[in-house]
């Protein structure tokens, strides 16, 4: 009796066993499978896919300018004298095409950005690309942002500073009637009635300020094209891709 129940033991401990086995068996074998050249290039793969189809998403006319996630805005400061410029004869078309000059500049400078991304990538280290692909769903949006962010600020400023030097309605710059506006304005916001009403006056860089709601477009539609990847597998194009980014599937 004793005997049966020993084998008995025994055998549910070598089942439990056998599972175990089993389990770590199939983990190694998947982790042999992914290779730390597979990361290196499926993450590579990634970041330029991604970032190739925002670039050309934005690119594309109206871009920038039809999309209302990423269409730029004049200044939140300047609110107060768009809505009084725009009361005038003119007046709101004015904004309106300086809104949509400083749009298509932004949409020109998209042109140009997938080479700074793919020079950024091929930089990458295999830190940088394990910390990817196991960071948050915007890893590779935020490592975008902290080595090409720079590069392509200085690529888009002097295309939104074309754009708004520009002549427009009335023979006019988008620069210069945004000039002349808070000039105007910050006449009466710095006199003593000014002051007293609590006015302030606007002293936003026009072209600074344009060129940073540009890139905040276009890296939140590189990020809208991580997650696809990260999440949809239609959206992993290549065979790489799926292999590197399925593994994440089940975790």
């Amino acid at each position: 009796m004793k005997y049966r129940i020993a084998i008995i033991i025994l055998s549910v401990l070598l089942c439990i066993g056998c599972a175990q086995l089993t389990q770590v068996l199939q983990t190694v074998s998947t982790a042999e499978k992914l290779t730390e050249a597979d990361v290196i290039s499926g993450l590579k793969e990634a970041l330029i896919v991604g970032a190739r189809n925002a670039a050309a998403r934005l690119s594309s006319e109206g871009g920038y300018y039809n999309d209302l996630t990423v269409k730029i805005p004049l200044p939140d400061e300047a609110k107060v004298i768009v809505e009084n410029i725009s009361k005038l004869p003119g007046g709101e078309k004015l904004i309106e095409d300086v809104v949509h000059n400083i749009n298509r500049a932004a949409e020109d400078a998209a042109k140009e950005v997938a080479p700074i991304f793919v020079n950024s990538v091929t930089q990458m280290t295999v830190s940088d690309a394990f910390g990817i692909l196991n960071g948050a769903d915007n890893a590779a949006t935020k490592y975008l942002v902290s080595t090409t962010y720079d590069e392509l600020y200085n690529l888009y400023k002097p295309k939104i500073s074309a754009s708004t030097g520009k002549e427009i309605a009335g023979g006019i710059s988008a620069r210069e009637s945004w000039t002349m506006l808070t000039d105007k304005w910050n006449t009466v916001a710095t006199s003593i009635a000014g002051r007293l009403a609590g006015f302030k006056p606007v002293t936003t860089d026009l072209d600074d300020f344009l060129t940073k709601k540009a890139l905040d477009g276009m890296f939140l539609k590189v990020e809208g094209e991580e997650l696809k990847i990260r999440k949809e597998v239609s959206a992993r194009v290549t065979p790489i891709l799926q292999k590197v980014f399925g593994s994440l599937d089940n975790k």
